[in-house]
């Protein structure tokens, strides 16, 4: 969720390594794919309906972990209809790994993938540069409204990409939950790098409703341990809070009164506690844009 680096690239490097942790600590791709697999099926269904074929767009897919079993759910739902999808990822690393997922998952060696490295706001300027514009079936944004600079044009543009029927998926920390907490306590500290204004699903669902766009809000419950974070010992801590605070170094980035304080603020706002461990609340919401 977090970044320290520009929008373009801000998933790179040692980031990379730190943001791998963060989701084999936190799980939170599986709570994503559960949603994924028991609540979108139908709606993949109903968009499928009496076409011939599809075109799928994601923005800020990453690694691709996701956006593999999306195409898989896809295919299943869309048998033997061809796919194309479009893939625009800002670190160039990133979109390596997501070619390399690709070229070993022998199930989607009949989707056609073009790739774009860049960022949101460079691919709208790229569009609309164009006379014919493609649009899609279903567009995707998981976890990456944080990096934009205009959500309301964002949001506005992309969702001007639908095809007839078509739906665009904003997935985002919900109001409330303790990464709201936590970016909006200490906003001047944390919203310095890649990430210069903080949002959660209600400045999402804010800007829909200001737009007047049509939309279905849907919760997914998450959170996860992080008791290793208040082990000043614990090298794994000390990279969870890195990743989530956007810093390379936790320890080393803010005076001992702030780290106290983010510390005291995880524990008693942010999380709960159950059998001596401390659970952050990363509660999700998904967003469904209509057409």
């Amino acid at each position: 969720m977090s970044a320290d680096a520009k929008p373009t690239t801000c998933y790179g490097g040692s980031y990379v390594d730190r943001f791998q942790l963060y989701l084999e600590q936190s799980g939170e791709h599986g709570a994503i794919l559960q949603y994924v697999h028991h609540s979108l099926a139908e709606e993949f269904k109903r968009i499928g309906a009496l076409k011939g074929s599809l075109d799928v767009l994601g923005v800020g897919s990453g690694g691709g972990e996701l956006d593999v079993q999306m195409l898989s759910l896809w295919q299943s739902t869309f048998p033997g209809g061809p796919i194309a999808t479009d893939i625009v990822e800002g670190s160039s690393e990133l979109t390596n790994n997501f070619k390399a997922l690709v070229a070993k998952t022998s199930s989607l060696d009949n989707i056609e993938f073009s790739w774009h490295i860049m960022s949101s706001e460079e691919y709208e300027k790229q569009v609309k540069a164009k006379r014919d514009i493609k649009k899609f079936d279903f567009i995707h944004m998981i976890q990456m409204i944080y990096y934009v600079n205009n959500l309301g044009q964002t949001i506005k543009f992309h969702q001007s990409l639908l095809k007839r029927n078509g739906r665009l998926m904003i997935i985002v920390e919900a109001a409330d939950s303790g990464w709201d907490i936590l970016w909006k306590t200490y906003h001047e500290e944390l919203c310095v790098g890649g990430i210069t204004e903080y949002r959660a699903s209600r400045e999402v669902v804010a800007c829909l409703e200001s737009q007047g766009l049509k939309y279905e809000e849907h919760s997914l419950p998450h959170s996860f341990d992080i008791t290793e974070c208040f082990n000043p010992s614990s090298v794994t801590g000390d990279c969870l809070l890195s990743f989530m605070t956007g810093k390379e170094h936790f320890s080393e980035s803010f005076s001992p009164e702030i780290r106290a304080g983010m510390l005291d603020l995880l524990r008693s706002k942010c999380s709960t506690e159950r059998d001596g461990r401390v659970f952050f609340n990363s509660d999700l919401k998904c967003i469904l844009v209509h057409d």
